[in-house]
C-alpha cells in the first residue's frame, strides 16, 4: 500500500463512519422529537445492528492496519491528516478494549433509557428510571476501567468531554466560582428584587415559533442547513456532517423567554458546528472540539449577547410586535426582567449568577455515584438536600428535580462541568473579541456578522483540529482565567441591583 492509497482509504473510512453516525443520529433525533411513544424497541433493534456494524468497521483488522501504517508515516502527513489519525487511533484503541457485545448492549440501553426517562419525567417517577440509570452508571464505570485502568473512572469521562480535564481541576475551578458567586448572591438577596411579571402571561406557541425563526435568522444561522423542532429537553445535533444541523426547543405558553433563550443557546451550538471548514466534513475533525468549547459558544450567544442591554434594546420592538401585551413595558424593564437573579429549581431556566450552582450539584452527585459513595437509589434525596444547601430552594417532585435533565439517560456522565467551564470561557472570549469588534454596536443594530466572523476565524473553522486548551489559548492570547467570568458577573449584576 502506498501512502497516497492509504490517505484515500483514510478519507473513505471516515466517510463511512460519518454515514453510520448519520443513520444512528437520525434514529436518536426521531426518537426525541416526533416518533410515536411505542416505537423505542423498534429503534433499539435497528440501533443494535447499526452499532454492531459501526463497531466492526471501527475495530476491524483492515482499519487497524491502515491507521497503524499511517501512524508509522505520520511525519509525511499534513497537520489535518495527522490529527485525523491520532483521533481515530485513540477511539479505536478505546473501542477495542470494550467487548463488542457490551458495546452493542449499551447502545440499546441508551435507546431504552431515553424512552423511560421521558415517561418517568412525565409522571415524576424516579423509581421507573432508577434501574436503567443504575445500568448506565455501572456501564460507564466498567467502560472507563476497560479503556484507562490507570485512571479514576470519573477523571476518564471528564477528559472525554473536555480533553485533559480532571476532578482536581474541576474542584479548583468550582472553588473559585463559589468564592465569588456565594457572596454576590448574598448581596443580591439583600436588595429589592427585580420585577419580571412581564415575562409571564399567555404567549401562543405560534407566535413563539415566529420569534424562533426571527432569532435564528438574526443570529446568522443558515436555515437551509439548520432545522428547528420541539422536544422535552432542548438539544443540538449534527446529522452526518455540519451541513445538516438540528436544534430543538420547548415552548411554554406561559413564558416566552424560556424558548427564546433556549433557541439562542442551541443556535450558538449550531453556529459553531456549521462554522467548521467545509473540507472537514465527513471526517473526525468536523464539528466542535469539546463540550466546554461548545458551551462557550452556546452560552456566549444566550447570555453574553442575548441577555445584554444592547441586544435586548434591539429585539424588544419585535417582541412587542409579536406579543402586544409587552407594549406597556420598556426595553430596559425587559433587560432587567431577563437578568433577574434568584435561586430556582430548573438549570436551563437559571440566571447567570446561580447557574453554576446548579452545575455544582450535578458534579458532586456524579462524582459520588462514580466512586460508590452514593447509590443511584439515593440520588433524589441527595439532589433535594443539595438544592436546599446550595440554592436554598425546596424541590417539590422528581420532575422538577433529579429527572429534569436528559443527559444521564443519554449516558453523558462527566458532561455537566462543561456548562460552567463554557460560561467562563465565553466571558474571556468576549473580552478578547471587544479589542477588535464593537460588539455593543453590532448588537444594537442586530448585526451579528462581525461577531460571527471573529468566532469563525478564531474558533469555529478549526473543528477538532486543535486540542481545546491550545485552541482557547490561541484565540485568547493568554491562559484561561475563571476570574474574568466572576468579574463579569460582579460588574453586570452590581449595576442591575445597585450593589
Amino acid at each position: 500500500m502506498t501512502l497516497d492509497e492509504a490517505i484515500k482509504s483514510l478519507m473513505a473510512l471516515q466517510a463511512k463512519l460519518a454515514a453510520y453516525g448519520h443513520a444512528m443520529g437520525l434514529l436518536f433525533y426521531d426518537g426525541a422529537t416526533t416518533a410515536p411513544k411505542g416505537t423505542a424497541a423498534n429503534r433499539g433493534q435497528t440501533m443494535s445492528i447499526l452499532s454492531e456494524e459501526h463497531y466492526k468497521l471501527t475495530t476491524g483488522g483492515e482499519t487497524v492496519a491502515l491507521l497503524e501504517f499511517l501512524d508509522a508515516h505520520k511525519s509525511e502527513l499534513n497537520e489535518k491528516q495527522q490529527r485525523m489519525v491520532f483521533l481515530l487511533i485513540k477511539d479505536i484503541r478505546n473501542m477495542q478494549k470494550i467487548p463488542m457485545d457490551e458495546y452493542v448492549a449499551y447502545q440499546q440501553l441508551l435507546v431504552e433509557a431515553d424512552d423511560v426517562w421521558h415517561r418517568a419525567k412525565e409522571t415524576s417517577d424516579f423509581a421507573l428510571f432508577e434501574p436503567v440509570l443504575e445500568k448506565i452508571f455501572e456501564t460507564n464505570i466498567r467502560f472507563a476501567h476497560y479503556c484507562a485502568p490507570e485512571k479514576d473512572p470519573y477523571d476518564y469521562w471528564l477528559s472525554e468531554y473536555e480533553d485533559g480535564l480532571t476532578m482536581a481541576q474541576c474542584d479548583e475551578f468550582f472553588a473559585t466560582l463559589r468564592e465569588h458567586i456565594v457572596p454576590l448572591l448574598k448581596k443580591i438577596k439583600e436588595k429589592p428584587q427585580v420585577d419580571d411579571a412581564m415575562l409571564h402571561g399567555h404567549f401562543s406557541e405560534e407566535k413563539q415559533a415566529q420569534l424562533s425563526d426571527y432569532l435564528m435568522r438574526t443570529m446568522g444561522l443558515d436555515l437551509d442547513h439548520v432545522g428547528l423542532s420541539t422536544t422535552e429537553h432542548p438539544f443540538t445535533t449534527s446529522l452526518g456532517s455540519h451541513f445538516d444541523e438540528r436544534i430543538t426547543t420547548h415552548y411554554l405558553e406561559e413564558n416566552f423567554a424560556s424558548s427564546m433563550f433556549s433557541v439562542i443557546h442551541e443556535g450558538g451550538h449550531a453556529l459553531y458546528d456549521t462554522g467548521s471548514a467545509d473540507d472537514l466534513a465527513y471526517t473526525v475533525l468536523d464539528g466542535g472540539v469539546s463540550m466546554g468549547v461548545h458551551e462557550s459558544q452556546s452560552r456566549f450567544y444566550e447570555n453574553l449577547l442575548g441577555r445584554s442591554r444592547a441586544f435586548t434594546g434591539f429585539v424588544f420592538p419585535k417582541l412587542c410586535e409579536l406579543f402586544p401585551e409587552l407594549s406597556g413595558h420598556t426595553a430596559e424593564e425587559f433587560y432587567r426582567a431577563i437578568n433577574k437573579a434568584e435561586p430556582s429549581l430548573i438549570r436551563t431556566e437559571a440566571d447567570e449568577v446561580t447557574y453554576s450552582l446548579h452545575v455544582m450539584v450535578r458534579y458532586e452527585l456524579e462524582k459520588r455515584v462514580m466512586h460508590g459513595e452514593l447509590k443511584v437509589h439515593d440520588l433524589p434525596g441527595e439532589w433535594n438536600r443539595l438544592y436546599k444547601e446550595y440554592l436554598g430552594v425546596d424541590v417539590p417532585d422528581d420532575k422538577h428535580g433529579v429527572l429534569q435533565d436528559s443527559h444521564w439517560s443519554g449516558g453523558s456522565i462527566g458532561y455537566f462541568p462543561s456548562y460552567a467551564l463554557g460560561s467562563a470561557y465565553g466571558a474571556q472570549l468576549l473580552r478578547k473579541m471587544k479589542e477588535t469588534v464593537d460588539v455593543d454596536e453590532c448588537l444594537k443594530t442586530g448585526n451579528f456578522a462581525p461577531i460571527n466572523a471573529w468566532n469563525r476565524e478564531h474558533i469555529w473553522q478549526y473543528g477538532c483540529l486543535k486540542k481545546p486548551g491550545a485552541l482557547l489559548e490561541q484565540a485568547l492570547g493568554e491562559k484561561f482565567d475563571p476570574t474574568v467570568y466572576t468579574q463579569y458577573l460582579e460588574e453586570k449584576y452590581g449595576e442591575i441591583y445597585g450593589l
